[in-house]
């Protein structure tokens, strides 16, 4: 409140609540005791010790947001003498030490909070996600000589369960998808609640609150894009509690954001110029989480605003728009130039595919790409749509697909639905004019494709690229190499890296351009792994798609294939 230490908005009314609160709480039945908030704290201290890296061992010393949010939460009694707390709501940047804290503050709910029979969850819409909080606790158990001896664990390495006989209290993760019924928490621990689709998790565990006399639910998150979800819910209404609008005595709320006007990222010939807000998100900035790690996640996200927005939001707390367009269009125009493709890639050594295949209403799109003797790789995509319908989808889509086959920039087959004998047809032609050997697919309707091809006798080694985030499973070819393992989070990467390299030479082509322009990307997960989404994005993006299949095909080498087969271990040459 003073000002010497940099906050953002929300914590500095987390602090003036409190500093009001002891003025005015005791009207309310408020009790503020610092013995109480001091024994917390000095639990982390005394009894945990920290796990990973440079912090393995090391006691669990509390820095001063950790130590405000523990003390506020332990400290205050309402006026029958219980917690006056009962739910935490904290919303900070990725690499601050949320996860460590809850799980603290679960092995506290379970050993020192005086609670018989205490349940403590660690709660999330999976159960590993939920056990990713839960392995902290445990591994905090291993490393603490007191705790160890106190405390039972089942399952081994494996551990499922820890047991406090002394109260017969126990801790365990618990999801929704795990079929458990009639938990009647003592303490729940909520992980990356802007993960949770809906509020099922979060009612489960309120719904035995009835048989406690002081339940706590702590609520840890990043920020999320989805203003439907209950995180969003909790997040507007931590704002109105602690605005003032909404007076909440058992709801705290401590949210970190920037303020209006700053600038986290700054211009690319000047990308780490807003360093100075940098805290605001990331209270533990120089414990936990040092500068670099901003400063490389920043340098990452430079001219791809997929990546730029998942950076503000994971990093910086800021509450994004779900569609965020992959690509800045400066930076796809760079790369785009008029040439012979098929020229081109008949000079080099092998040339690889990607197909998508649609039903009805899509495009097919075939990609293959290249690598020429000076690296650049070159690119030409051809595509597929069917002739019965290409003028009603022009009109409904607003893209001139009829012009583009009149053009030649793409083919209409007869009927209602792509042709895929016509598919087969070219494929086999390419694999007469080119070295085209390779070509990854989505496995959508693949089936059918097969058949044409065995039809059309094309001998081409077909792969499945998945389109999600999971990866397809190491195996080797009938010669015993082996086959790349691929997914498209990486592949995404991989096209990225050639363009900001300027190493991708792309085809001038109209349809290839809207699909760039029309394709979003969204996250699958925290460690900034991004995916295409048809759904969101706003016309068709095939293009785009193949495209990152086929750049992932070409630059996968085989040692990234034989490291994925080993578990991704490192490889002596």
């Amino acid at each position: 409140m003073a000002g010497r230490i940099v906050a953002g908005p929300w914590v500095r009314l987390a602090c003036k609540r409190h500093l009001q609160d002891l003025v005015d709480g005791p009207a309310r039945g408020l009790t503020w005791r610092v013995d109480l908030a001091l024994r917390a704290i000095g639990y982390f201290g005394d009894e945990l010790r920290l796990n990973g890296g440079e912090f393995e061992g090391k006691p669990f010393v509390l820095i001063d947001w950790e130590a405000f949010c523990v003390g506020s939460i332990f400290g205050w009694l309402n006026a029958d003498g219980y917690r006056r707390y009962r739910t935490g709501y904290m919303e900070i940047g990725k690499g601050n030490g949320k996860s460590p804290l809850a799980a603290g503050i679960g092995l506290y709910c379970l050993t020192a909070d005086k609670e018989s029979r205490a349940e403590v969850y660690a709660a999330a819409t999976k159960k590993d996600q939920a056990m990713i909080l839960f392995r902290d606790a445990v591994a905090m158990v291993d490393l603490s000589p007191k705790l160890r001896s106190r405390i039972v664990k089942t399952g081994g390495r494996n551990c499922w369960n820890l047991g406090y006989n002394k109260t017969a209290s126990f801790f365990r993760a618990i999801s929704s998808d795990d079929g458990q019924s009639g938990p009647r928490p003592h303490c729940s621990l909520i992980d990356e609640l802007h993960e949770h689709p809906n509020g099922m998790v979060c009612d489960m565990l309120d719904a035995g609150h009835k048989f406690r006399r002081q339940p706590l639910t702590i609520k840890i998150t990043n920020s999320g894009f989805d203003r439907e979800t209950v995180c969003y819910r909790d997040h507007e209404y931590s704002l109105r509690v602690l605005q003032g609008h909404d007076h909440d005595d058992a709801w705290f709320a401590y949210i970190c954001a920037l303020d209006p006007g700053d600038e986290p990222i700054g211009p690319a010939e000047d990308p780490f110029r807003g360093r100075a807000c940098w805290i605001k998100a990331n209270p533990s900035l120089g414990h936990t989480i040092r500068d670099d790690y901003i400063e490389t996640a920043i340098r990452k996200a430079i001219g791809r605003p997929g990546l730029v927005s998942l950076v503000l939001r994971l990093n910086f707390c800021v509450w994004v728009g779900a569609e965020n367009p992959w690509i800045e269009p400066e930076l796809w125009d760079a790369c785009v130039s008029k040439y012979d493709a098929l020229a081109e890639l008949a000079k080099c050594e092998e040339v690889v595919g990607a197909l998508d295949l649609s039903g009805t209403r899509d495009l097919t799109a075939l990609t293959l790409a290249g690598r020429r003797a000076d690296g650049k790789i070159i690119e030409h995509t051809e595509f597929w749509t069917p002739e019965e319908t290409c003028a009603d989808r022009a009109r409904e889509d607003k893209v001139p697909y009829d012009l583009w086959v009149t053009q030649g920039f793409m083919i209409a087959t007869p009927g209602r639905a792509v042709q895929y004998a016509w598919v087969a047809r070219r494929m086999a032609e390419l694999t007469v004019m080119l070295p085209f050997y390779r070509c990854c697919f989505d496995p959508y309707r693949i089936a059918f494709l097969e058949n044409e091809l065995d039809e059309a006798a094309v001998e081409i080694e077909l792969i499945a690229h998945p389109q999600g985030g999971y990866k397809t499973k190491p195996r080797l070819d009938k010669y015993g190499a082996p086959v790349p393992s691929l997914w498209m989070p990486r592949s995404i990467e991989l096209l990225y890296d050639a363009l900001g390299e300027g190493r991708l030479m792309i085809e001038d082509n109209p349809a290839m351009t809207q699909c760039s322009a029309s394709a979003v990307l969204v996250a699958t997960d925290d460690k900034g792994n991004l995916i295409f989404s048809k759904r969101k994005s706003r016309g068709r993006i095939d293009g785009v798609v193949t495209l990152a299949m086929a750049v992932g095909l070409l630059e996968s080498t085989d040692d990234d294939s034989i490291a994925s087969m080993l578990g991704g271990k490192a490889i002596a040459a």
